[in-house]
């Protein structure tokens, strides 16, 4: 097992994370958060890691929570509303965090109706 993880909800059926070191939570949490069910977001992802890997400049990733920067070292993120929670992370432990979440994605059948399941207050 590495050192992050993910599950469904059971009960929202929603992905949640497991860390198994603290410094990684934001590392789960900006997957989650920015990726979401998205598989082509997370294709994004590595996409952008391969461009850094081959000394590209990646495109800027804009989010709504978050602000994060792409390097040769590898990733800054930093919640812009959460001071505290911030991480740097190697391109390396990018790269798994994001093979993992896709493997797990992958494993999760496409149901469109997840969001009215989760949100049935939401109009149509």
């Amino acid at each position: 097992m590495g050192f992050i993880s993910f599950s469904l909800d059971p009960e929202f059926r929603m992905p949640l994370y497991h860390a198994t070191d603290e410094r990684h939570r934001t590392l789960g949490a900006w997957i989650l958060a920015y990726i979401a069910t998205n598989k082509h977001v997370e294709l994004d992802a590595l996409a952008t890691i391969a461009d850094v890997e081959a000394g590209r400049t990646p495109e800027p990733w804009d989010s709504e929570n978050y602000t994060v920067e792409f390097s040769a070292a590898g990733i800054e993120i930093q919640n812009d509303w959460v001071e505290h929670e911030r991480g740097a992370y190697s391109l390396a432990e990018l790269k798994e965090a994001i093979e993992t979440y896709r493997k797990f994605l992958a494993a999760i059948p496409d149901n469109p109706e997840l969001i009215r399941e989760s949100r049935p207050d939401l109009p149509e």
